[in-house]
């Protein structure tokens, strides 16, 4: 099976999402491929910014994100000892410090109004395997593996919207330039105390950074940093003496943490690095989000570059 498209976006989040919305309302033929069966997994960036957000209010994309479901966080904490020390506010007119967008409602709001155009296709279970080239060097298709089947997708421009682990930009044979930082981070997910306001909540435990997102739905992100590719042995100590130091940075945590994170096996592992390539095309090939440029998780931005390099593109 052969499939002829303008534009042939690899990768189904955010950014690639977005720039199949924009460039099919200007009525290019886009096929969006996506190696998973839906879109409602779960993410841990899901923190929009101000950029982000005014991104979305300027393809009219935001208040059906705000109709699905977000959360306004209205203030910056910082902790010491279990106390608080400084607070920070947003700046008029601005009335939030971050929103907490869930991905499965950003990408339904999305994707909802791209199924309206005749010139979108969003391929679900579909993995790609290869770049085609002609004799001249030029990428002008992508294969497929599509629920057991084998099929092309024939595009004289393609984009790598994949990810920070990036097929396309592998077989493009684009380099990417890693860099490490000294840290891992461990996620865990809480149900709010009652009473939580939404905030962000930072800390230091035992030099290490601890942050505390507010997520919709009364939950509470956690994000610890560690030094880098220390877990294999942290996870060989006793485990209660580990947790005890978040409960006396966040005592308001104390009975929720210990219901929900009773093991190492409650945290999940991401190993921290950033990277970027010489150069984002090659060769009828585009790479955006983090195929082109891998954000640490500091600062929340990768989402936020995602959209905005979807809004640039969509421009030229």
């Amino acid at each position: 099976m052969v499939v002829k498209t303008d534009v042939c976006i690899v990768g189904s989040g955010p950014g690639g999402a977005l720039l199949a919305y924009l460039l099919a309302k200007r009525g290019i033929s886009v096929v969006l491929l996506e190696r998973h069966s839906d879109v409602s997994r779960e993410f841990r960036g899901e923190f929009l910014n101000e950029e982000g957000e005014d991104i979305l209010k300027k393809h009219g994309l935001f208040e059906t994100v705000e109709r699905l479901g977000l959360l306004r966080m209205d203030r910056i904490e910082y902790w010491q000892g279990g106390r608080l020390f400084k607070r920070i506010f947003p700046e008029w007119p601005v009335d939030h410090v971050g929103i907490h967008v869930p991905q499965n409602h950003l990408l339904s709001a999305i994707l909802d109004e791209a199924k309206k155009l005749d010139t979108f296709r969003l391929m679900l279970n579909s993995r790609v395997t290869d770049l085609i080239q002609n004799d001249r060097g030029r990428f002008t298709g992508v294969k497929v593996r599509k629920e057991g089947k084998d099929m092309i997708v024939e595009s004289p421009l393609i984009i790598g919207a994949d990810g920070r682990f990036s097929t396309v930009r592998k077989k493009a044979g684009i380099k990417a330039v890693i860099k490490n930082h000294g840290y891992d981070l461990l996620w865990a997910k809480i149900p709010a105390p009652k009473g939580w306001q939404p905030s962000i909540k930072m800390a230091l435990v035992n030099d290490s950074q601890v942050a505390l997102f507010t997520q919709t739905g009364g939950a509470i992100q956690i994000g610890w940093n560690i030094e880098h590719d220390s877990f294999p042995q942290l996870r060989k100590q006793p485990f209660e003496p580990f947790i005890e130091k978040l409960l006396l940075a966040f005592p308001e945590l104390i009975e929720s943490a210990r219901e929900n994170i009773r093991s190492w096996h409650d945290f999940i592992l991401l190993d921290v690095h950033s990277s970027y390539c010489e150069t984002w095309t090659k060769d009828g090939v585009a790479l955006m989000g983090d195929a082109a440029h891998t954000m640490t998780p500091t600062g929340a931005f990768g989402l936020n570059c995602a959209m905005k390099d979807a809004d640039l593109l969509a421009d030229l």
